[in-house]
């Protein structure tokens, strides 16, 4: 049972989703998106973040109305077991975006380091972002609310200052399209982003006070986050052809804001994707505490951007897309065109026809990917995934694994 003390407001949603948007990874994305040009870059943005925060929200109302973590949900649609293997895979990749922000943050940090104080050590800032992690995660909700809302209000007048640094530059409208990424595949990145959180944002709106102010705190803190780190990232690299922010605000001589900035939205981004691999490790084990298992998952992603080059995140992006696309698709048609199925269940051990869905569900995300559709892949995949589970799930109702 949640306590009315931990549970969460609007305004508390917009500042975290806000938060969780303020990336280098979310800036860095945007910049693959420049050869469309600016003004088709901006409408790709636009287009792309409504759909998929769209998406995001309707994961976020199923765990506000049944109160139970992102993964746990899937149990409507697939049954008990199938959500270790779903939690298993949300964790994984929790575990890789955790090394990638945390790996591609110290790489600008130490960019930033060498122009200040002549000091170059990536190793030595993989470490500190991945304790500042472990700090951040140690406040727990109740010290989420404060930080939070004061970490993004500081990241969201630093971003100001970045975005007056590139709009001044009067070219921007005026530089041609170079070629290089087509319309679907720029639409996909801008789709699939608000998607990576969808095995996520259900662990957060559980706690919701309402279900009206947790999916419309999260609607708008992400859309507005997220589309304006892909628009800093498409200037900065149209601009100065390079999307990494640490560049153009060491060119303004931002100095130690440009460190702050990087930081904190590594920190508070981060924070977000271990302590959701800690509440889907539970899934698993629940007897150990979220709090122990994030510090585990920050320490293993911190080895893993200490090991592993984690720099070129495109087909990591395109990964979670095709696993969790597919999945929430049968999940939204069950639980909100269906119908039949909205309550999490522990008799039903495996739902074998989903899962086949499923299954199908990824291998045309592929498909559509190298069709390389006006609409992306996810749009495309995620309407047919939900429309043949639609069509088959009575016949396919006797295909499940049950208690006796």
């Amino acid at each position: 049972m949640i306590k009315d003390k931990d549970k969460l407001g609007f305004w508390t949603f917009v500042f975290l989703w806000f938060g969780a948007a303020v990336s280098i990874a979310e800036i860095m994305t945007g910049g693959l998106i420049a050869p469309l040009g600016f003004k088709i870059g901006l409408i790709v943005i636009l287009l792309g973040h409504l759909i998929g925060t769209g998406i995001l929200v309707l994961g976020g109302i199923i765990g506000t109305r049944e109160k139970v973590p992102a993964m746990t949900s899937t149990n409507i649609s697939f049954g008990v077991y199938s959500t270790y293997l779903f939690s298993i895979l949300n964790i994984l990749q929790l575990i890789g975006w955790t090394a990638i922000m945390i790996k591609v943050a110290a790489s600008s940090v130490n960019l930033i380091s060498q122009s200040l104080w002549n000091f170059n050590n990536v190793l030595v800032y993989i470490v500190l972002i991945g304790v500042l992690t472990i700090l951040w995660l140690y406040f727990g909700n109740a010290g989420m609310k404060k930080l939070n809302i004061t970490a993004v209000s500081l990241l969201f007048i630093l971003t100001l200052v970045l975005g007056s640094i590139i709009f001044k530059d009067k070219t921007l409208l005026t530089k041609a399209a170079t070629g290089g990424i087509s319309f679907g595949g720029a639409l996909e990145l801008s789709i699939v982003m608000p998607l990576s959180w969808l095995p996520l944002i259900a662990d957060y709106t559980r706690f919701a006070k309402s279900e009206k102010g947790g999916a419309c705190g999260s609607f708008i803190g992400y859309f507005l986050g997220s589309s304006w780190m892909f628009i800093i990232g498409l200037g900065a690299a149209i601009v100065s052809k390079n999307s990494d922010p640490s560049v153009m605000m060491l060119a303004a001589n931002l100095g130690i804001a440009a460190l702050g900035i990087v930081v904190l939205s590594t920190v508070t981004t981060t924070f977000l994707d271990v302590y959701s691999a800690g509440v889907s490790f539970l899934n698993i084990v629940p007897k150990l505490g979220e709090k122990k298992i994030g510090i585990i998952m920050t320490v293993i992603g911190t080895l893993m951007a200490i090991i592993i080059p984690m720099e070129n995140y495109e087909n990591f992006l395109y990964a979670i897309g095709s696993v969790f696309a597919s999945l929430f698709a049968i999940l939204i048609t069950d639980y909100f065109i269906i119908k039949k199925n909205t309550k999490v269940h522990s008799n039903i051990l495996v739902n074998w026809g989903a899962i086949f869905v499923w299954i199908i569900g990824i291998i045309l995300y592929y498909w559509f990917i190298k069709l390389d559709l006006v609409l992306g892949a996810t749009m495309p995949d995620m309407v047919i995934t939900g429309f043949i589970y639609l069509i088959s799930w009575r016949m396919m109702s006797k295909w499940k694994l049950t208690t006796k």
